[in-house]
């Protein structure tokens, strides 16, 4: 190779990475000055604690797991707030790089076509809808989707020569535990990696319970796996029609998300109906070639990708009619943890590596037979041949379809259009924190579980107690959903709060296994005759927006699990961080190699 071929490749190797990041810091922008993230689902603090709930033992279904267990690990070192941005950055930097290298083994895509792919995983309603509800953490298993693909196909290739090495299961594995950073992410990433592995389904199957271990342990050992869900919110979670599109179409443009407040402005009119026509056409233009070009083995996985997403938007529309609704409402009424399934909307993002091929596909200028691909690889190196074409896109066209996809969604930028900023903790919260140092859980008025003070802004949060205080917070589970309420599962704190808002003596709050009572001053919310029992608590702190009780006399220990359980839900969440320090040790390694 000339040396101008050679400086060639160094110079255009990094760019997919860079220009992901740098879409990934645009999108976040705000977040990334000081303070907490704190909107909606999403909560941040400065330090959280290794708790029961945490570790996904308490009496709710285990859905943060292993999230809070690993913030609380972080936050003792490092700042929790800090933490969460660095792992959002990350998320988001990684689905558009992953995507970047999934057109470029599976398409043989140069530099054009790879930012087109990146471009199309990070910028779109799915993201944007995710990041307005809150759930950064799901971003984990949406990110890990593209990369979770590549390491299950070359495990599969890998097979046919030589047998699959270590480090290629290792970096499956990796991949796999950390898209389990929620239980949602999980199920999407073990779903790509069976679609895509072959014969190895043994394997996968294993790795993917080690990396969905945390949750899959604290469902056994806290009984909550034999537990159904409320069916109330398979109706309250089917995805919504946006304007101009129906439920079919708001899903195939990678939207519909079930609440309409967690969605941008410019997704709110007919713009979305022409934001969604730009992205399938784009898709479109691509969609033969994808499903007809390259040789036996890669138009496999290609077509592969192209049914999941085909599936990944019918089956939510489906589910949002009436009869998708009743199989649902049975379906979680009668099956232990189909409650994992009622927000449908979620799956739409099995449809995004599928999407960013065509898109990168539809780019193209010509497909170049027989010409060597001299772009470099991207990362999860290969030792397999690439496909015997190239797809050389039109830089002109490549840059027109980055605008486009920018264009159709303008509020995306800099925190979805300035909503995601970060905010400051009054100084009482760190006070009451620290004097929370006796028996006992922590009941927490106003009743509900969502707040709206005055120093996060008008949107509804999750209240952050859980997360700052160093006991066990009591949370019903209640999730107010279009006009309705979805039940929870924990009815001991549903007794509690009864009873504090019913004004019953401390005596109720004792017996179950209450010590300490917290009342968010600043939060509107229904406190009933709560005051009648806080009289006859004992004062602890106040300022203008906390205040702490202690309920005197002895408390009843709660049933708490045992020393036994506490230690397997510590040991499933450490084999699931050291799968994920396997993976990244193994990609890096085989990248070194490579190099």
């Amino acid at each position: 190779m000339t040396g101008g071929g050679r400086r060639e490749i160094e110079w255009v190797r990094p760019v997919p990475a860079l220009y992901s990041l740098v879409v990934a810091l645009v999108i976040v922008g705000p977040l990334l000055g000081r303070g907490y993230l704190l909107f909606r689902d999403a909560v941040s603090t400065p330090r959280s604690h290794l708790t029961d709930t945490a570790l996904g033992l308490g009496d709710a279904a285990p859905r943060a797991v292993p999230q809070d267990a690993l913030l609380a690990a972080v936050s003792a070192v490092a700042d929790g707030g800090v933490a969460v941005k660095v792992i959002l950055v990350m998320a988001l930097w990684a689905a558009g790089w992953g995507a970047a290298a999934l057109a470029r083994e599976l398409l043989a895509a140069t530099l054009g076509p790879q930012l087109v792919a990146a471009t199309v995983a990070l910028w779109n309603p799915f993201v944007a809808e995710r990041l307005l509800q809150g759930h950064w953490s799901l971003l984990t298993g949406y990110a890990a989707l593209p990369w979770t693909a590549l390491a299950a196909r070359r495990i599969r290739r890998a097979d046919r020569v030589a047998g699959p090495s270590a480090s290629r299961w290792a970096m499956l594995g990796g991949c796999l535990a950390a898209a389990g950073l929620t239980p949602t992410g999980a199920l999407l990433s073990g779903i790509v990696a069976l679609a895509l592995v072959g014969r190895r389904v043994v394997g996968v199957l294993v790795l993917w319970c080690l990396g969905a271990l945390p949750w899959l342990a604290a469902s056994a050992l806290a009984g909550t796996g034999s537990d159904t869900s409320d069916p109330a919110g398979v109706a309250a979670f089917a995805a919504r029609a946006e304007p101009g599109l129906g439920t079919l179409g708001s899903l195939a443009g990678l939207g519909g998300i079930w609440n309409s407040a967690a969605v941008p402005g410019s997704r709110t009119t007919l713009f979305a109906l022409a934001g969604t026509l730009a992205l399938l056409v784009m898709v479109a233009a691509g969609l033969r070639w994808v499903a007809t070009g390259g040789d036996r083995d890669t138009l496999r996985d290609r077509r592969t990708l192209l049914v999941l997403a085909a599936v990944a938007i019918a089956g939510p529309a489906l589910g949002a009619t009436g009869w998708g609704i009743q199989a649902g409402e049975f379906l979680v009424e009668h099956v232990p943890g189909a409650g994992l399934l009622r927000d449908t909307q979620k799956y739409v993002a099995l449809a995004m590596p599928a999407y960013a091929l065509c898109a990168a596909s539809g780019c193209r200028l010509i497909p170049v037979l027989g010409a060597p691909d001299e772009h470099g690889d991207n990362e999860l190196p290969s030792a397999e041949p690439r496909a015997p074409a190239v797809l050389r896109g039109s830089p002109l066209a490549a840059i027109l379809f980055i605008i486009l996809l920018l264009a159709t969604l303008p509020d995306l930028a800099w925190g979805a259009g300035g909503e995601l900023r970060p905010v400051h903790y009054p100084a009482g919260w760190q006070r009451v924190a620290a004097l929370i140092d006796g028996p006992g859980d922590v009941a927490v008025l106003p009743g509900g579980m969502f707040r709206q003070f005055p120093f996060s802004g008008s949107v509804p949060v999750l209240d952050p107690a859980p997360r700052l205080l160093p006991s066990d917070v009591l949370q019903t589970g209640e999730l107010p959903v279009r006009g309705r309420v979805v039940a929870g599962e924990s009815s001991r704190a549903r007794e509690v709060e009864q009873a504090l808002l019913h004004g019953d003596p401390p005596a109720r709050l004792a017996e179950r296994g209450v010590g300490w009572v917290l009342v968010e001053r600043t939060s509107p919310g229904p406190d009933g005759d709560s005051a009648d029992t806080l009289a006859q608590l004992d004062s602890v702190f106040t300022d203008g927006d906390l205040a702490l009780y202690r309920v005197p006399g002895p408390v009843l220990a709660a049933a708490t699990p045992t020393a036994l359980h506490r230690d397997s839900a510590i040991a499933a969440h450490l084999l699931w961080a050291l799968l994920v320090l396997a993976g990244a040790a193994a990609a890096a390694g085989s990248a070194i190699r490579r190099r």
